[in-house]
C-alpha cells in the first residue's frame, strides 16, 4: 500500500483533470475515465491493481446507492411507478433470460445457469453514466425521472438474479418454490430492514445531542449499516439502502438542521465524486489482469471480444424492444386502468432504449464472483465473465455514451408539459412565500411589524419581492421572528410539493436550499 501510495494520489488528480476536460469538451466523464484507465494499464511498470471481490460491494455500493436515493424525488418515483417498475424488474429479468439463451447457444461451456449469472451482472444500466451525459443536453423531466427511478431499483433486481444464478452454478439445481420464497424474503426483508434502520438513525439524530459534524458522520455510517444489516440475514442489501435512503430523504427536514443539510450535502458530493471516478478508472485498469487470465485458460483475445460484442448487441437490441414494448403495453393498459400518460409517443422509447450504458454495478457484481467455491473447486468461466462484462461496459459507454447527445438532438423530443414552466413556477412560489410570510407577521407580530425597522424592511422586501440586505445587523428578537418566518416558508414548500404534482421538486428543493442558507446566515451573525 505505502509503495504505491503516490500512484493512487496521481490517479485521484488524473480523475479530477479528466472530469474537468469532460466538462470542457462536453463529453461524459465516465467515457473518458474508462478510456484513460485502459490506456494507463498498457504503460510498462504500472502497478497491477488487485481488488478483493469480498469488499467491492461494501466499499462502493452503499454510499453510491444512498446518495442516489437522497437525490431522487419520491413524488416523481411514485408518479412513474409503473414504467419504472417494468424497466427495473420485468425488463431486467427478460434481459437476463436473453443473455442466458444467447450465451448458452454461442459460447462453448456456458450453461444456462452461467448465462443467467452473466445476464444478472450486465442487465442493469448505470445511472451515473446516463446522468453525466444528460447534463449536456436538454431532455423532458419525465425521462430523467424514469431513468433515475429505474437505476435505483434495477440494481436490486439484477443482483437478486445474480444471487440465484450463483446458487444454481454451485449446486447444479434450481428449486422453484424455494427460489420464490427466497425472492420474497430478499425483497420484503430488504425493504423492511432498510426502513427500520432508517427509523433508528432518524430517532438518533433527533434525540441525541448531535452537532453538524456528528450528523454528517451518522449519515456516512447509515448506508453501511443498512447494507450490512440486510445482508447478514440474507435479504437484499441494495433494497435496504434504497428504501432506507428514500425514507430518510423524504423526512430530511424533520431530523436534520439547516446547517447539517448544507454541509452534509457538500461532504456527500465530494465523496460520491471520488468513488464514481475511482470505479470508472478501475474498469480500465483491471483489463490486463483479466486478459492474462484468459490466455492462461486457452481463450483467445479475439474469441473473448467476439463473445463480449455478441452479449452487448443482445443488451442493446433487448432494451430497444423493451422501450417500444412499454409503449404498446401502456396504450393497451390505458383502456383498463389510469396511467401516467396514455400516449407516450414513439420518440421517447428510442432515447430510453439507447440509455443502456453499463458501469459501476456491473463491474462490482463481476468482481464479486469468488475465485473458487467453498469446497475449493474453481468457479467456472469466471475470467471470461469478467472480460465480457468489461467489453459490455466499454462498448456501451463509448458507443452509446458518445452518440446519445447527438441522438437526442436529432430526435428533437417534444415537451410533454408534465410540469409547469420553470420561470412561471419560481415566480408563483416567490409570491406565495411572500404572502405566507406577511400573513404570519400580521397574525403573530402585528405590533413588531409596525414598530421595528428590520421587520418593516422585510415586509417591504416581500411586498416588492426583492432580496434583503445581507449586511444588516439584525437584533436577537427579530432574528427569532425571522427564523419562525423561514420555518413557515419551509412548511409551506413541503406541503406544496406533496399536493402539486405539476411542480418540479427540483425547484422546491432549490427554494428549501435558499431557506437553509438564510438560516445559516442568521446563525453566523
Amino acid at each position: 500500500m505505502l509503495e504505491h501510495f503516490p500512484f493512487y494520489l496521481a490517479i485521484i488528480v488524473l480523475i479530477v483533470l479528466l472530469i474537468m476536460l469532460g466538462n470542457r469538451i462536453k463529453v461524459a466523464y465516465p467515457v473518458l475515465l474508462v478510456l484513460a484507465g485502459l490506456a494507463i494499464s498498457f504503460i510498462p511498470g504500472i502497478p497491477v491493481l488487485k481488488i478483493d471481490p469480498e469488499l467491492i460491494f461494501i466499499i462502493f455500493l452503499p454510499p453510491l446507492l444512498y446518495e442516489a436515493a437522497w437525490a431522487n424525488s419520491w413524488k416523481e418515483l411514485w408518479h412513474w411507478r409503473r414504467i419504472i417498475g417494468s424497466f427495473a424488474f420485468v425488463v431486467v429479468f427478460l434481459t437476463a433470460i436473453s443473455v442466458a439463451l444467447v450465451s448458452n447457444a454461442f459460447i462453448p461451456g456456458f450453461s444456462i445457469a452461467l448465462g443467467f449469472l452473466l445476464g444478472g451482472i450486465v442487465s442493469p444500466p448505470d445511472a451515473v453514466s446516463a446522468s453525466a451525459i444528460l447534463k449536456f443536453v436538454k431532455v423532458p423531466k419525465r425521462m430523467s425521472s424514469i431513468l433515475e427511478g429505474e437505476s435505483l431499483l434495477n440494481d436490486a433486481s439484477s443482483l437478486i438474479i445474480m444471487r440465484f444464478a450463483m446458487v444454481a452454478v454451485g449446486t447444479g439445481q434450481f428449486i422453484l418454490h424455494e427460489a420464490a420464497l427466497t425472492f420474497v424474503w430478499m425483497v420484503a426483508g430488504g425493504v423492511v430492514i432498510g426502513l427500520l434502520i432508517g427509523l433508528v438513525f432518524l430517532k438518533a439524530h433527533k434525540w441525541l445531542p448531535t452537532d453538524v459534524n456528528m450528523d454528517i458522520i451518522l449519515t456516512l455510517v447509515t448506508p453501511y449499516a443498512m447494507y450490512i444489516g440486510a445482508e447478514a440475514v440474507h435479504a437484499s442489501g441494495v433494497l435496504a439502502v434504497v428504501s432506507g435512503g428514500l425514507f430518510l430523504s423524504y423526512h430530511r427536514h424533520r431530523f436534520l438542521s439547516g446547517s447539517s443539510r448544507l454541509r452534509g450535502e457538500n461532504v456527500w458530493q465530494s465523496l460520491v465524486f471520488v468513488l464514481n471516478g475511482l470505479v470508472f478508472i478501475l474498469i480500465g485498469l483491471d483489463l490486463p489482469e483479466i486478459t492474462s487470465a484468459l490466455k492462461a485458460e486457452g481463450i483467445s483475445f479475439y474469441q473473448a471480444t467476439g463473445y463480449g460484442l455478441l452479449v452487448t448487441a443482445t443488451l442493446i437490441v433487448g432494451r430497444m424492444l423493451a422501450g417500444y414494448g412499454a409503449v404498446i403495453f401502456t396504450k393497451v393498459a390505458s383502456h383498463f386502468i389510469t396511467v401516467a400518460d396514455k400516449n407516450p409517443g414513439n420518440k421517447a422509447p428510442l432515447i430510453m432504449g439507447w440509455t443502456g450504458m453499463r458501469g459501476v454495478v456491473s463491474l462490482a457484481a463481476a468482481l464479486s464472483i469468488p475465485v473458487a467455491f467453498d469446497n475449493g473447486v474453481l468457479f467456472p468461466q469466471r475470467n471470461l465473465i469478467l472480460y465480457i462484462t468489461f467489453i459490455v461496459i466499454l462498448v456501451t459507454l463509448v458507443l452509446q455514451g458518445l452518440t446519445l447527445p447527438l441522438l437526442i438532438r436529432k430526435v428533437n423530443l417534444p415537451d410533454f408539459n408534465d410540469h409547469l414552466p420553470e420561470e412561471e413556477t419560481e415566480t408563483m412560489i416567490r409570491e406565495e412565500l411572500a404572502k405566507t410570510s406577511l400573513t404570519y407577521l400580521e397574525q403573530h407580530h402585528p405590533a413588531d411589524m409596525e414598530q421595528n425597522f428590520h421587520l418593516r424592511k422585510l415586509v417591504t422586501v416581500w411586498q416588492k419581492q426583492l432580496e434583503s440586505d445581507d449586511n444588516a445587523v439584525v437584533p436577537e428578537n427579530i432574528r427569532s421572528i425571522y427564523k419562525n418566518i423561514l420555518e413557515q416558508q419551509r412548511t409551506f414548500l413541503l406541503k406544496k410539493n406533496k399536493t402539486e404534482q405539476r411542480i418540479d421538486e427540483e425547484i422546491i428543493r432549490k427554494f428549501l436550499h435558499h431557506i437553509d442558507l438564510e438560516e445559516e446566515k442568521l446563525n453566523m451573525r
